[in-house]
């Protein structure tokens, strides 16, 4: 007889672990079993999503009640979000920025985006990044979609991540997504339908539209991955979520803000 794989697919124990790795929040993790688990939890990178996203919203909301307008609201939710989670996401952008364009050969570009320094690609993508969902946010918040906007982009962008790290192989023999591993294309399947369903409730069927703006923007970072390193690191997941949340942003100003 042939032995049964008896691990399970999900765990609730996976979304505690997804929050210890992708936020500061001071959730129950058990390191021992989070560890066993790896790259299993990744499904539920769209759950700490949800979380995180939750907790920018109220943020948000606070301001609005105390008057301080949809500008500095904005502001304080974009804060809010690097404080959770430690401005991971912007180094990880950051770090791809300087290396995928500041080096001609792979071995050289991954060395770069190793390097804690950051140089003017850097600057200029961390710039953009927060103008650019600065401004979406305060066109969201001032037509009182920010909760919709907040919680649906932050899973979306967390989906993109799983998604990565099940189509592209690792980049290097160390590192941060080295040491989680890579989920099954089952895990990943299961993350994308999570996002895609939590686009689905909050927008109704024009959410679709926002999910695939946010999936094709995942695609492009993986396909740069892929020709820059021929792989991913943990920096081009923090690009990715980046730039996944910066399009779906930009697809809900479109769609919905008036």
């Amino acid at each position: 007889m042939t032995n049964r794989d008896t691990t399970p697919m999900m765990t609730v124990s996976d979304v505690f672990a997804a929050l210890g790795l992708l936020s500061r929040l001071p959730v129950p993790v058990d390191g021992e079993k989070a560890t066993a688990r790896g790259a299993a939890a990744a499904w539920a990178y769209p759950l700490a999503g949800l979380v995180i996203g939750s907790i920018v919203a109220c943020v948000a909301t606070a301001a609005l009640w105390a008057g301080l307008g949809a500008p500095i609201a904005a502001a304080l939710a974009l804060a809010t979000n690097v404080i959770i989670t430690g401005a991971m996401h912007e180094d990880g952008l950051a770090d791809s920025a300087d290396g995928l364009w500041g080096g001609w050969e792979p071995a050289r570009r991954l060395e770069i985006m190793k390097d804690s320094h950051i140089g003017v690609y850097g600057v200029t993508a961390l710039a953009l990044s927060f103008l650019l969902r600065w401004l979406a946010l305060s066109m969201l918040i001032g037509s009182g979609l920010h909760w919709a906007a907040i919680i649906s982009a932050a899973m979306l962008s967390r989906a993109s991540m799983t998604e990565l790290m099940a189509i592209l192989p690792n980049a290097r023999d160390t590192g941060l997504s080295k040491s989680v591993g890579r989920p099954t294309h089952a895990g990943a399947t299961v993350a994308a339908v999570i996002g895609l369903a939590a686009s689905l409730l909050l927008w109704g069927l024009t959410g679709l539209i926002v999910a695939v703006v946010a999936q094709v923007a995942a695609l492009v970072c993986t396909a740069i991955a892929k020709a820059k390193i021929g792989g991913q690191t943990g920096d081009t997941l923090g690009a990715t979520q980046q730039i996944s949340e910066i399009a779906a942003f930009l697809a809900m100003v479109v769609l919905f803000s008036s």
